[in-house]
């Protein structure tokens, strides 16, 4: 066993070792750059867990084109399959993503989070199989696409929806219609099979979904929760605007 050891130091297996360091280099500062965005907007998962994700896939990748120098050349014989590493990275990837979605009431927060992570482990997993350019592009193209098509998206027709918690006071609630009546005018519509009714402190408690027909049209929030504080028998309300 000791004889074997001189296999870790020779040309080869140390210029593997660089080849790989370079690589890992490479993908942490690629997976930062993709981070950033994240980490700009105030998002749990920032430049390290994108870096991190990137490097350790490289790392899992990379190394299996290596196989004639693993245990210091001894198990030359031993067949590689890089695709078994990359369904394991792919799998191991999915359970963080689904740590970072988090969902309130109508609100799901963390998708774009959870997709960008996974394209970091596909960043990591091209360095590690040595197609850098195309690694480059994934990472520029995600940063982009995080950072730009969201501007892009707000400025093309579209609807936005709202999460709607009224809290009544004790008594006769508003009739669901006069409510409808009430968003319709504001250029929205209620979405009926939303509705939930709960009874919290003897007060009747709705909430329910309205979606802008067209948000451009639409008018603000403001006027809307306006108009609904000053309806008989709303006691409280709180509007949101459903993220996804």
């Amino acid at each position: 066993m000791l004889g074997d050891l001189h296999h870790y130091w020779s040309g080869a297996f140390l210029a593997a070792n660089a080849f790989i360091g370079l690589n890992l280099v490479g993908a942490l500062l690629l997976g930062m750059l993709v981070g950033y965005e994240r980490s700009y907007n105030g998002r749990a998962a920032g430049m390290r867990t994108y870096g991190l994700v990137c490097m350790a896939s490289t790392a899992l990748t990379v190394f299996v084109g290596h196989a004639s120098l693993w245990y210091g050349g001894t198990a030359a014989h031993l067949q590689a399959d890089p695709t078994r590493v990359v369904q394991g990275v792919v799998t191991g990837v999915g359970f963080l993503c689904a740590g970072v979605i988090m969902k309130d009431g109508l609100n799901i927060s963390g998708l774009t989070t959870a997709a960008s992570i996974w394209a970091a482990s596909a960043i990591g997993v091209l360095l590690g199989v040595g197609f850098y350019a195309a690694a480059l592009l994934l990472a520029l193209l995600c940063t982009l696409s995080m950072s730009m098509l969201h501007r892009l998206e707000g400025l093309l027709p579209g609807r936005s929806t709202m999460d709607v918690t009224l809290t009544f006071r004790p008594g006769n609630p508003p009739s669901f219609e006069e409510l409808s009546g009430i968003a319709e005018a504001h250029g929205y519509r209620v979405l009926r099979n939303s509705l939930s009714i709960t009874f919290a402190d003897s007060r009747p408690v709705w909430r329910f979904s309205v979606v802008a027909l067209d948000r451009a049209r639409a008018t603000l929030p403001a006027a809307l929760a306006e108009e609904i504080a000053s309806t008989e028998g709303v006691a409280g309300f709180t509007i949101a605007p459903v993220r996804n």
